[in-house]
């Protein structure tokens, strides 16, 4: 999958599935599960670091994370979330950090929030070669400003606003732009508004594509669920179940049984270890 096949999906109105994904064996499963983009999402500072937000995420730390999904070597393209202050102070360095993603992180893409202010990072970063993917509406690093995680382009103004953004990013040259947040009317404006494809998260059916993140879908995170997340499994209860059965084995001495455990003598080819 490459920048070009994303591309054409619009075209084609075939939708992309994209999902976050932030160590090797979960890139794994998900590129043999048929999805086209593995995006490692700075949200990995929430649902895998502890931050109570995105902001204190490091470019050391999503270089770390991306790289440990690179190494999987999915089918799915790897786009790279450009943490806080990555890129908000000049074009320059905006492009070396970004070249650090893929370079020592092996992505093949990068993603950057913000609409029309984010258009001179943009240009620069595809100057230099680098695919970028936009996002606009509900951009988390701007928690602050927007006064938390609040629906984004409510009214014609913050309507024409996101509209307006997506459309700079296109022609600064992004090859597709995150949705996140905002009426499912207006992304389906914006939709039909740009020639690269949307992808959705909590902005409704019509965009081009929908993102989640895994630890949401899979219901590893217990503590909050946003109204757009669908919850395909309770993973989390499952483990907790499958942990407190073996703590209750090993408290009772029933595991290892023995089965578990090696004899003296010959080693058979079924035993593992060293």
């Amino acid at each position: 999958m490459t920048v070009p096949c994303i591309r054409k999906m619009k075209s084609r109105n075939e939708k992309i599935a994209v999902l976050t994904a932030y160590d090797f064996p979960t890139a794994k499963l998900l590129d043999k599960a048929g999805v086209e983009i593995l995006l490692v999402g700075d949200s990995l500072g929430m649902v895998v670091l502890g931050y109570e937000n995105t902001l204190p995420v490091t470019l050391e730390e999503m270089i770390h994370h991306t790289s440990a999904v690179a190494r999987a070597k999915p089918s799915a393209l790897v786009v790279a979330d450009m943490p806080f202050m990555s890129f908000q102070v000049d074009p320059t360095e905006t492009v070396r950090n970004a070249g650090r993603l893929v370079k020592e992180g092996g992505a093949e893409a990068v993603k950057i929030e913000g609409g029309t202010r984010a258009v001179p990072m943009v240009e620069a970063i595809v100057r230099a070669g680098i695919p970028v993917m936009g996002h606009v509406g509900l951009t988390p690093q701007s928690v602050h400003q927007m006064g938390g995680y609040r629906v984004q382009g409510r009214g014609p103004d913050a309507g024409a606003k996101v509209v307006e953004g997506a459309r700079a990013l296109e022609t600064a040259g992004c090859f597709s732009v995150v949705l996140e947040g905002i009426p499912s009317g207006l992304a389906r404006k914006v939709t039909k508004a740009v020639g690269i494809p949307t992808i959705g998260i909590g902005a409704g059916g019509a965009c081009d594509g929908q993102v989640l993140v895994i630890h949401d879908l899979l219901g590893l995170v217990e503590e909050f669920q946003p109204k757009f997340v669908k919850r395909y499994d309770d993973t989390g209860v499952r483990i907790r179940n499958a942990v407190e059965r073996y703590v209750a084995e090993v408290k009772a001495g029933e595991f290892p049984g023995p089965e578990h455990g090696y004899e003296d003598g010959k080693r058979t080819g079924k035993e593992g270890g060293s």
